[in-house]
């Protein structure tokens, strides 16, 4: 009697184990996140670490941060459900966003609102900071950041178009894509590229630490304003991991105070987004051919 109970037992156990259902519930108990590359890998893993932990603790479930190679790979990543939240730029959540029906944007930085850029010229061009467009940046050599980037390549070459009516290639003497800011800050400063477009957070970071030489290279442009990086959350992350969990998430994200935290983006504090925010990015990468 005993022995046919135990063979049912592991009977039972047996068919759970292999049965893919149980195992994705299982496995949908796990939040998985991943962050646009604006930085390189070594700090991603450190700022996102710290997050994961403070996730999991408001949200009662495991929460593992990956790391992803490009922006591209991050939108890939949401959209195939290898992550179900994601830090992005306003670029790639706009396109993210439009590959998973029902998905939203949860919360934006603070200064994510009224976004900018920097513009940075090597010392040897001559150029000074100015408040107006620096019209004598045509005919250089200029470096975007990464290609799928708004702040790296969205935003500055639509400042770019919008003052010559031209696109880059016909406005500089080469165009290249450095693949995040901290690489375009190394290069201009380098005299690889005499000019190039940053993000202020990375520029003020790198400066503190110690890694730029104002007297190699410099901002000359600040941009208008424009929104920014986000937090965004598949549409079906509900159905997923339970009624009202969005919601949930989005004031874990709201309720971040811990200084330490909000230093590895690094932003003052984190408030409420919505798609529609969005709209101008939208907008742009439509006008100039990025979004379709």
């Amino acid at each position: 009697m005993y022995k046919k109970f135990f063979m049912s037992l592991l009977i039972a156990a047996g068919c759970v184990l292999m049965n893919p259902a149980a195992i994705s519930t299982a496995q949908a108990k796990e939040l998985v996140f991943t962050a646009i590359p604006d930085q390189d890998e070594a700090r991603l893993m450190t700022r996102f670490g710290k997050v994961a932990k403070y996730l999991s603790k408001k949200l009662g479930i495991p929460v593992k941060y990956i790391p992803v190679k490009s922006y591209a790979a991050s939108v890939t990543a949401f959209r195939n459900n290898q992550v179900q939240l994601a830090w992005f730029g306003g670029l790639s959540g706009v396109r993210a966003r439009q590959l998973v029906p029902g998905s939203k944007a949860l919360a934006m930085g603070a200064e994510d609102k009224a976004f900018t850029n920097y513009f940075i010229a090597h010392s040897s061009t001559g150029l000074k900071k100015s408040s107006s467009f620096p019209k004598e940046i045509k005919g250089k050599t200029f470096t975007f950041g990464s290609k799928g980037s708004t702040s790296g390549r969205l935003m500055p070459e639509y400042f770019v178009r919008q003052h010559f009516g031209k696109a880059p290639d016909k406005v500089f003497s080469r165009v290249g894509y450095s693949g995040d800011h901290s690489r375009t800050i190394a290069l201009v400063q380098s005299g690889a590229f005499q000019t190039g477009t940053v993000n202020p957070k990375v520029w003020h970071k790198e400066l503190k630490a110690g890694k730029i030489d104002p007297a190699k290279v410099s901002v000359i442009w600040t941009t208008p304003t424009y929104p920014n990086y986000n937090w965004s959350m598949r549409g079906d992350a509900d159905k997923r991991f339970g009624a009202g969990f969005t919601k949930k998430v989005r004031q874990a994200l709201l309720d971040m105070k811990d200084p330490d935290l909000l230093k590895q983006f690094p932003r003052s504090a984190f408030i409420p987004a919505s798609n529609s925010d969005y709209k101008p990015i939208l907008d742009v990468g439509k006008a100039i051919g990025i979004i379709d």
